[in-house]
């Protein structure tokens, strides 16, 4: 029998299959189910600066109604904030005493003050490692990309500088250049990539002429991107690689691992299909590795990255284009 065991950033996983962070990973309930039905490990549903300092807001404006007409009143109760993150990190204990598979907390904040002050108090829950979510669309015209990028890394810097668990960095792809921006999370001191933070893209209602959003789940297709990037930079870092977005099936984790990820990240399929396409896809990669002959991920893992083309290493980059002209007849 095949063995599903691997390392993602140091933490010892029994298999590649981590749930992403979603509703899922929003209640201790589901999460211990997610841990029952053989998950790899879990990150934790994101703490968002920007929802704190709305209900900071939202509270400050609620006490202060009234406060202008009876002016005396104000003394009468004690003065009241908002606690900040500590709900959030409260409900985090918790889970981390509720289950023994590994966790790891995500982290959206606004301020590089905060990253740094949220990534520590984070860390003091006993999680196993934290993941940036660097969710932000760059749409300043005013800023180029040497100081966006430069922005990023020092961001990255700044959190694994201040803490001793394992960071990775959930990335967006659009880059100039992405390669080198990996490089540079590598040189901040990341110990992973999550490949690639899936943007919630607003649609236009034609009928109303307003924008809206909806979520869809992300299917195997987008695939695509991420398992590209991940066959171009296996080899070529130290980090570990983990695949996101469109794996439903036991070989889409295999196809991730192909191409040199270390794990890789879902949650679209299981909200579809419910807890139980946890045990269903490991199954399915278990048996394909049974059928192929593979003892362990590490058997295979890589094998369709460039590194794997050393004779001429630039034929993974475009051969595959040339092939589909070629088989197409559009010369």
């Amino acid at each position: 029998m095949a063995s599903l065991k691997t390392v993602y950033t140091g933490v010892a996983l029994e298999n590649p299959l981590v749930v992403a962070a979603c509703s899922l990973s929003s209640k201790v309930d589901t999460i211990k189910a997610v841990a029952d039905a053989g998950a790899g490990g879990l990150v934790i549903k994101s703490l968002f600066e920007e929802q704190i300092l709305h209900e900071r807001g939202e509270l400050e404006k609620a006490l202060n109604i009234g406060a202008e007409k009876f002016a005396e009143s104000v003394t009468y109760f004690p003065q009241l904030e908002h606690a900040g993150a500590e709900e959030h990190l409260m409900w985090i204990r918790k889970t981390r005493r509720a289950v023994k598979m590994p966790l790891f907390a995500s982290l959206n904040a606004v301020s590089p003050g905060n990253w740094i002050a949220y990534a520590r108090q984070l860390e003091e829950t006993g999680v196993d490692g934290i993941e940036l979510n660097t969710y932000a669309v760059e749409a300043d015209p005013e800023r180029d990309a040497a100081d966006i990028e430069k922005r990023l890394g020092d961001l990255v810097a700044g959190v694994t500088e201040s803490v001793s668990v394992p960071v990775t960095v959930k990335m967006s792809p659009f880059y100039t250049c992405f390669a080198h921006v990996a490089r540079r999370m590598e040189t901040a001191g990341a110990d992973g990539l999550v490949l690639f933070n899936r943007f919630l893209q607003p649609d236009i209602d034609p009928d109303t002429e307003k924008p809206f959003s909806k979520m869809t789940w992300s299917t195997p297709r987008e695939m695509m991107l991420p398992m590209r990037w991940i066959g171009l930079l296996y080899g070529r870092t130290g980090m570990d690689l983990i695949g996101n977005t469109g794996a439903a099936r036991g070989t889409d984790l295999a196809k991730y691992i192909l191409a040199g990820a270390t794990a890789v990240q879902a949650a679209g399929a299981l909200l579809q299909s419910g807890i139980a396409q946890i045990s269903n896809m490991l199954q399915d990669l278990e048996q394909w590795m049974d059928g192929k002959g593979y003892a362990d991920l590490q058997a295979f893992r890589g094998k369709c990255s460039q590194a794997e083309f050393k004779v001429n290493p630039a034929v993974y980059e475009r051969a595959q284009y040339v092939d589909f002209i070629l088989r197409s007849g559009n010369r």
